[in-house]
């Protein structure tokens, strides 16, 4: 009867020995992910001065803008970047939101995409824009962006 009470206490002992090694295991991997995923992820946003755009050969690039200093990026990537520009009376001008690595076209004066996802998020941004054969000069204002990153 005493060896059956014993062999009882050491089974249930590993038992309870294997449960808290797995829920501390999965404790601390719950709060690995965690801190993770909330360390790295964040937005900022930035508005540009105004740019005069003259020519239909040669495209007009805004100034460039980069993420406020004491912004913790490290290794994070772009994920979804919002735009905003506004042009006299609804101008039509070619705009492209550029990557040091890369330019997208914009279809519109307002909007978003996720086609930079996966660049350095530390890296600046900047907008061209470019006007048609034989369109008049304008003045492209109100540029803004707004960054996600992860």
């Amino acid at each position: 009867m005493r060896r059956q009470t014993l062999i009882h206490v050491v089974k249930w002992s590993t038992v309870t020995r294997r449960a808290r090694c797995s829920s501390a295991a999965l404790l601390m991997l719950a709060f690995g992910f965690a801190s993770s995923v909330l360390a790295a992820t964040g937005s900022w946003s930035s508005q540009m001065p105004s740019v005069m755009v003259a020519m239909s050969d040669r495209a007009s690039s805004s100034q460039a803008i980069s993420p406020p200093a004491g912004v913790p990026l490290g290794s994070a990537t772009l994920a979804r970047v919002q735009w905003r520009f506004e042009t006299p009376a609804h101008v039509p001008v070619n705009a492209w939101l550029c990557h040091p690595e890369q330019c997208v076209p914009l279809g519109s004066a307002r909007g978003s995409t996720m086609a930079l996802s996966g660049l350095s998020a530390s890296e600046p941004l900047y907008m061209r824009f470019a006007l048609s054969p034989g369109q008049r000069p304008v003045r492209v204002q109100g540029l803004q962006v707004i960054v996600n990153y992860q």
